[in-house]
């Protein structure tokens, strides 16, 4: 078993927790010698072994493979790692032999900051759900974007929690992409994309865009060439993740934007590469949406990904109309617009967008929506008379 994700998710943690014995590549010289001068032995130890930071020696991808060929089994090893290898295309597959499972930071529900009274896989199997009235305020739910989800920040204030990230940012800047070889070490350049990627959160920004970001007041921009390695460094890192496109089949002739959504793997990451708290999103409100609707989204991939779901986005081209996010499933989708105020009006017509759009999909392809959800803030939660769900993101879990 593969499990992948940003540094500092809780990967070896929960690893450790099934491994009978560990091999640490990122701390023992010796164990990465071995790997070229005897890999064997290091099967040798009690299964299920772990072999924490594999990508600072490759080559164990393949011996894994080959000892799972040899001894028929499973559960024997378990691989995590925060990085995909410069070479990872060189690597044989593992289909078949290495199973992947994504970690992220912990979700509302996970950090205890959510009752999960709305269960998303009740919601798409079509049944009505219901949720007492949330009492966490717009402050509070500002402070849990800016801490984030990271089991190291669960106890943590927000003060401690901003030079964590400021140090964890530091470190992916300095250390860590660099490391991948595939960029120019050029450590202002990367955090101005850091800075460019927190202030498009949650919008299908362009290489291009981002470039002219990147470049603020210097008078040349880096290259299209060059944004997309940066932006690549960080997707290889586990740090974003981007919503793509639902391409459906309408019953009209709308056009549809195909750029992806961006996101950072949690929305913290976005709060710290700008350097803002929750009292300054608290003042600018067209910001706090942004980051609000990070939040939930990262909160939808957590609970999608045990229903093997997958997270879109849809847009018209010109923008006029759009559906945060489509969690589709084997057996069913669902759309889902977020909200972070709490104005009626704002909701109602939250509600009426996402019944015109389902109106404009074609069913006998796709099949009816199972829910038509609106993510509010604060609030309770419950199916209105239209059909349309309202569900607080502090009441929303797996």
């Amino acid at each position: 078993m593969l499990i992948e994700g940003p540094k500092g998710c809780g990967k070896t943690e929960t690893a450790l927790r099934r491994a009978h014995s560990v091999v640490r590549f990122d701390t023992d010289p010796a164990a990465r010698a071995q790997v070229d001068l005897n890999p064997g032995i290091l099967f040798e130890e009690s299964a299920p072994v772990l072999f924490d930071e594999w990508q600072r020696v490759p080559a164990i991808w393949d011996h894994v493979r080959r000892h799972v060929d040899d001894m028929r089994g499973r559960g024997l090893c378990i691989l995590t790692g925060s990085a995909t290898p410069t070479d990872a295309r060189e690597l044989h597959s593992g289909a078949g032999r290495i199973g992947t499972l994504r970690m992220r930071p912990m979700s509302l529900f996970e950090s205890g900051h959510s009752t999960g009274e709305v269960s998303l896989a009740a919601l798409m199997r079509g049944e009505d759900q219901r949720a007492r009235l949330a009492r966490t305020t717009i402050s509070q739910l500002m402070e849990r974007i800016v801490i984030g989800g990271w089991p190291m920040l669960l106890e943590a204030d927000e003060a401690f929690a901003r030079r964590w990230l400021a140090d964890y940012l530091t470190q992916i800047v300095e250390v860590d992409i660099p490391s991948l070889g595939t960029t120019r070490r050029a450590p202002d350049r990367l955090r101005r994309t850091l800075a460019a990627l927190g202030r498009g959160v949650g919008q299908p920004v362009k290489l291009t865009e981002l470039a002219a970001d990147i470049a603020g007041g210097d008078d040349q921009r880096p290259a299209k060439e060059t944004v997309s390695a940066y932006v690549d460094a960080l997707h290889r890192l586990k740090l974003t993740e981007n919503s793509p496109s639902w391409r459906p089949h309408m019953r009209s002739r709308t056009r549809l934007r195909e750029a992806p959504v961006r996101y950072f793997v949690d929305p913290s990451l976005g709060t710290a590469a700008l350097g803002v708290g929750a009292r300054d999103l608290l003042a600018d409100p067209q910001a706090a949406g942004f980051h609000f609707e990070a939040l939930v989204l990262r909160d939808l991939r957590v609970y999608a990904q045990s229903l093997d779901g997958t997270i879109s986005t849809w847009r018209e081209a010109h923008g006029r109309k759009e559906v945060d996010a489509i969690v589709e499933t084997p057996n069913a989708w669902a759309a889902f617009e977020v909200k972070l105020t709490g104005d009626q009006r704002v909701i109602d017509a939250a509600a009426q967008g996402l019944l015109d759009f389902a109106s404009e999909i074609d069913t006998s392809r796709h099949g009816d929506p199972a829910a038509l959800v609106v993510v509010t803030a604060r609030g309770g939660g419950g199916r209105r008379p239209d059909g349309v769900h309202v569900v607080p993101i502090t009441a929303l879990g797996p």
